[in-house]
């Protein structure tokens, strides 16, 4: 993680935000009295969405389970249905 005080974290917005987006790194913004981070919006949503998977009763298990099946185990994405 990249670290940036905060007034020239003001003064670059635009290229720091270029490049926590293009690098996915976040940044840490300091201040005075406080901290921030810099995430891309892709960043975040997929922070969020993890936190929402992993709050979901045996759904890591799942996922894991899923990851270590072999392919030619898995059904075709023809079969499955929604």
């Amino acid at each position: 993680m990249s670290t940036i005080n905060i007034t020239n974290a003001r003064k670059d917005l635009y290229n720091l935000v270029e490049a926590v987006n293009m690098y996915h790194e976040p940044a840490l913004i300091v201040g005075k009295r406080a901290n921030a981070v810099l995430i891309s919006e892709d960043d975040w949503s997929a922070i969020q969405e993890t936190l929402y998977l992993d709050s979901i009763p045996g759904m890591t298990k799942s996922i894991l389970e899923g990851a270590n099946e072999a392919l030619e185990d898995c059904i075709s994405e023809e079969m499955v249905k929604w």
